[in-house]
C-alpha cells in the first residue's frame, strides 16, 4: 500500500459504507474498524525507517502547466498525526456503532467521518501546498457534515453553517498565503519552502505570507477570537466531539504551524503573534472550561485552551518548547479522546451530561469510572500517567528563559485549572453518592467503553514506560519541526527540582479549585455579564448585518420584473466597460464611420429609422412590422457583405419571429403607455448610451489585430480536414461545432417553450 492509496482509498471507503451498513447492520462499526486498523500497521511499519532520518516521498503531475503535483511526505511529524488519526479513528468507528445504535442515517454517518479520516490524512501527508488546502477544505466541509449530522434540530444546522463559515474563511486566507509562497520562492512543494526559510523571510511578501497563513491556522484551531465555534460545534454526536474536536481536526491548525515552521518563525512578527494569541486562547479557554457544567462544554473549553497552550509553544518556538508541544499533543490527544467518549457513554446510560446532577455512577458503571480515573490523572498531569510529562516539558521550557516569567504564571494558573476540570469532567460523576438522572444507570456495551479505556490505559502505560514512544515516535516529529537534532528522555523522575515541585504545587492548587469551585463560580459570577460581548456575539452581529444586506441587495437587483433585470444588466455593462474605454478614447477611428458607399448606407438608414418606429408606434402589431423591417435590413448587410449563409439564417430567424411575436402578442390587451415619461426619459438614456458604446467598441475592435486572421486558415483546411467545399457550413459543423450544438441546443428548448405557449394558452384551457 503506497501513501496515495492510504489516503484516497479512504474516501472510496466512504462512498459504499452506507451500502455495507445495509447488509452488517450492528456490525459495521467492527468492520469498519478494521481499514483504519490496517492504516495504522501499514504506517507503523515506517516507524524505524523514520526515526532513523529517512522520510517517505511520492509525487504524481496534478496540473503540470502550473508546476501542481500531488505530493504525499511522510516525515516524523505527518507519521504521529497518521497514527493519531488511524488509532483514534479505528476506536471512534467502534464507539459510533454503540453510541448511535439503530439510529436511521448511521449509514450516513459512518461515510461521513471516514470521508473526514480521509481528508485529515490528505492534510498531513500533503506535500503540496495546494494538495493540502484541498484535503483542508475537505475536512471543514466533512466537518460541516457531521456538526450538522442532526439537521432536524435548527441548533445543529447553525453551529455547522457557523463552524463552516469560520474555517471556510480561514481556508481563504491560507490559499492566499499559498499562493503568495509560490510567488515569494517558485515553488508549491511544502518541502521546498522550508529549505527556502531565509529567503522566504526576507522576501518583500513576507508580512502579508505569515498573516494569511495564521489566519487559516487560527480559525481551524479555534484560537482566539475564533475560538467560539469549537465549543458551539457540541451540538454534533459525541463521536464526532471524541475525533474532529478534541484528537484530530481541531490540532490541524497546529500541524499547519509546526510543519511551516521552518519557513515562517524565528521572526519577531511569528513569534510574537503567535505566542500572544496562543497564550490568551489558553488562559481564556481554561477560565470558561471552569465556569461549565455539560460535560462536553467542559471538555470543549478546556480543548480551546489546550490547542493554545500548543500555540503558544510554536511561538516561543525553543527546541524546549518543541519538545513540550509534541509531547503534550499526544498526551492530550490520548486522554482527552477517552474522556469525550466518556461523556457520550454517561450520557447514553444516565440520560444527562449536567456535573450538579450527576455522582455515584462507579457501582454502576466501573469500567467507565477506571477509564475516567485514568484520563482525569493524566490530563491533571499526575505521574505514572502520559499527561505528566507534557506538563514538566511544558513548564521547563517556559522556565529556562528569564523572558517567560508572565508566561510562566499564565501557564501555571492554566494547569491549576486543568486539574479542577479533570476531576469535574472524569471523576466527580463517579464518586460520591448517588443522584437521581433521568435514567437508570448501568454500564455501558463494550463498543461504549472500548475506545475510552483503550487511550487511558495506553496514557497509562506510556506513563510508566515512555521508552516505547520517546524516540521512535515523539523526537522524530520534533526532528521535523525544528529541522535540526535534539535529544529527548522522557523519565518519571529527574530528581527534586523546582519544576517537579511546581508540578505538585499545581496538582495541589487545582484541588483546590475544584474544591472551592462553587465559591468561586458565585464571587466571580458578575463576568457573566461579560457574555455578549464576546466574538460569539460579533459574530451572530455580523451574520445577521450580512443576511440584511443580501436581503437588501435581492430586493433592488431580484425585484421580479424583466424590465429592471435588463436595465440593471445593460447599466452595469455600460458604466463599466465605457469607463474602461474612455481611458483610450484617442485610439477609436471616427473616421471609418463616413467612409460607406450610398447602397451600404441605405439598409443603416433604414435600420435606424425602424428602430425608431418601434418605439414610437401606438399598436404592437406596427412595433413587431418595424422590428421586422430591422432584422430584414440587418440581412441585406449579410447579402451586401458576401455572406449569404448568414443571411439566409437572418430571414429564416426574422421570418419566425415575426410570426411568432404576432402570435402572442394578438392575444394581450389594447395597447396602452403605463410608464411614465422620466421612466421612458431614463430608459431612452441607457438604450442610446449602451448603442453608443457598442458602437465605439465595434470601431475599436474593427482597428485591432492582434494575431493573423483566421480566415486564411478555415480556406486552406476546409476540403483536406473537412472534406468540404462550403467553407461557412464546414466552420459551422466541424472546426466550430461544439458552438453549433450550443445554439441548436438553445433553439430546441426556445422552440419547447414556444410550443408551449401556442398549445395552452388561456383560451384553449379545458374547463371542467
Amino acid at each position: 500500500m503506497g501513501l496515495v492509496s492510504a489516503v484516497l482509498s479512504g474516501f472510496v471507503l466512504a462512498l459504499i459504507a452506507p451500502w455495507i451498513y445495509r447488509i452488517a447492520r450492528g456490525a459495521t462499526g467492527w468492520l469498519l474498524a478494521i481499514f483504519p486498523l490496517a492504516l495504522f500497521a501499514y504506517f507503523l511499519s515506517y516507524i524505524g525507517a523514520v526515526a532513523a532520518g529517512d522520510v517517505v516521498r511520492v509525487s504524481y503531475p496534478w496540473v503540470p502547466s502550473l508546476g501542481i503535483n500531488l505530493s504525499f511526505y511522510l516525515d516524523g511529524l505527518s507519521l504521529l498525526f497518521a497514527f493519531l488519526i488511524t488509532g483514534i479513528g479505528a476506536l471512534v468507528l467502534i464507539y459510533t456503532g454503540g453510541y448511535l445504535k439503530d439510529h436511521s442515517h448511521l449509514g450516513r454517518f459512518y461515510g461521513f467521518i471516514l470521508f473526514f479520516m480521509a481528508s485529515m490524512l490528505g492534510v498531513v501527508l500533503a506535500d503540496n501546498t495546494m494538495g493540502l488546502f484541498l484535503f483542508w477544505e475537505l475536512t471543514s466541509v466533512s466537518s460541516f457534515l457531521l456538526i450538522g449530522f442532526e439537521h432536524e434540530k435548527e441548533s445543529s444546522r447553525a453551529a455547522a453553517l457557523q463552524a463552516l463559515l469560520v474555517t471556510a474563511l480561514g481556508g481563504m486566507a491560507l490559499l492566499g498565503g499559498f499562493l503568495l509562497l509560490n510567488q515569494a520562492v517558485g515553488s508549491w512543494e511544502i518541502s521546498e519552502l522550508v529549505r527556502q526559510g531565509d529567503a522566504i523571510r526576507t522576501h518583500s511578501l513576507y508580512i502579508p505570507i505569515v498573516l494569511l497563513v495564521l489566519a487559516g491556522a487560527f480559525t481551524k484551531s479555534a484560537q482566539f477570537p475564533f475560538h467560539f465555534w469549537l465549543p458551539s460545534a457540541m451540538e454534533a454526536p459525541t463521536p464526532v466531539s471524541a475525533y474532529l474536536h478534541s484528537a484530530t481536526m481541531v490540532k490541524a491548525g497546529v500541524y499547519l504551524l509546526a510543519r511551516m515552521t521552518p519557513a515562517l518563525a524565528e521572526t519577531a512578527l511569528w513569534t510574537g503573534t503567535v505566542t500572544a494569541v496562543g497564550a490568551v486562547t489558553m488562559v481564556f479557554g481554561a477560565a470558561i472550561a471552569f465556569r461549565q457544567s455539560d460535560l462536553k462544554l467542559i471538555l470543549a473549553y478546556s480543548t480551546v485552551s489546550a490547542l493554545g497552550i500548543m500555540m503558544m509553544l510554536l511561538g516561543v518556538g525553543t527546541a524546549g518548547a518543541v519538545q513540550a508541544m509534541v509531547v503534550f499533543l499526544f498526551g492530550h490527544a490520548l486522554y482527552k479522546g477517552a474522556l469525550f467518549m466518556l461523556a457520550g457513554a454517561i450520557d447514553h446510560e444516565a440520560g444527562t451530561r449536567d456535573v450538579n446532577r450527576l455522582a455515584g455512577l462507579r457501582s454502576a458503571m466501573p469500567v467507565s469510572a477506571a477509564a475516567g480515573l485514568l484520563a482525569a490523572l493524566s490530563m491533571a498531569a499526575v505521574p505514572a500517567l502520559f499527561g505528566f510529562y507534557g506538563k514538566e516539558l511544558f513548564y521547563e521550557s517556559l522556565a529556562e528563559d528569564y523572558l517567560m516569567p508572565v508566561l510562566l504564571f499564565a501557564s501555571v494558573l492554566t494547569s491549576m485549572i486543568f486539574v479542577a476540570v479533570a476531576v469535574l469532567a472524569g471523576i466527580k460523576p463517579f464518586i460520591g453518592e448517588t443522584t437521581s438522572s433521568a435514567k437508570q444507570p448501568h454500564e455501558a456495551p463494550i463498543s461504549l467503553w472500548l475506545g475510552p479505556v483503550t487511550l487511558a490505559a495506553t496514557g497509562l502505560v506510556l506513563g510508566l514506560w515512555p521508552s516505547m514512544v520517546d524516540k521512535s515516535a515523539l523526537l522524530p516529529a520534533i526532528h521535523a519541526v525544528l529541522w535540526r537534532p535534539v535529544f529527548l528522555e522522557l523519565a518519571l523522575w529527574h530528581g527534586l527540582n523546582p519544576i517537579f515541585l511546581l508540578s505538585m504545587a499545581t496538582l495541589a492548587s487545582g484541588s483546590g479549585l475544584f474544591i472551592f469551585r462553587s465559591r468561586l463560580l458565585r464571587l466571580f459570577s458578575w463576568l457573566d455579564a461579560l457574555r455578549d460581548c464576546g466574538p460569539r456575539n460579533g459574530y451572530s452581529l455580523a451574520l445577521a448585518g450580512l443576511n440584511a444586506a443580501a436581503q437588501a441587495q435581492t430586493r433592488v437587483l431580484q425585484s421580479g420584473y424583466l424590465r429592471y433585470y435588463l436595465l440593471i444588466v445593460v447599466a452595469t455593462a455600460t458604466v463599466l466597460s465605457g469607463y474602461k474605454l474612455l481611458q483610450d478614447i484617442e485610439s477609436l477611428s471616427f473616421g471609418r464611420l463616413f467612409d460607406v458607399t450610398f447602397y451600404e448606407a441605405a439598409p443603416a438608414l433604414l435600420i435606424l429609422l425602424a428602430a425608431f418606429m418601434a418605439t414610437r408606434v401606438r399598436s404592437r402589431l406596427a412595433a413587431i412590422a418595424a422590428l421586422g423591417v430591422v432584422g430584414f435590413s440587418v440581412a441585406l448587410v449579410f447579402v451586401l457583405f458576401s455572406a449569404p449563409d448568414l443571411a439566409m439564417t437572418q430571414f429564416s430567424i426574422e421570418t419566425l419571429t415575426v410570426i411568432l411575436f404576432v402570435l402572442v402578442f394578438y392575444h394581450l390587451p389594447r395597447f396602452a403607455i403605463l410608464s411614465s415619461a422620466w421612466t421612458r426619459a431614463r430608459d431612452t438614456f441607457v438604450a442610446l448610451t449602451a448603442g453608443g458604446l457598442i458602437t465605439a467598441i465595434m470601431l475599436k475592435a474593427s482597428g485591432v489585430e492582434l494575431h493573423p486572421k483566421i480566415s486564411t486558415y478555415y480556406i486552406e483546411n476546409s476540403v483536406p480536414l473537412a472534406h468540404g467545399h462550403n467553407i461557412v457550413n464546414v466552420i459551422l459543423v466541424e472546426f466550430r461545432g461544439l458552438d453549433t450544438l450550443g445554439e441548436i441546443t438553445v433553439l430546441a428548448i426556445a422552440a419547447v417553450g414556444v410550443y408551449a405557449l401556442l398549445k395552452f394558452w388561456p383560451g384553449k384551457t379545458e374547463t371542467r
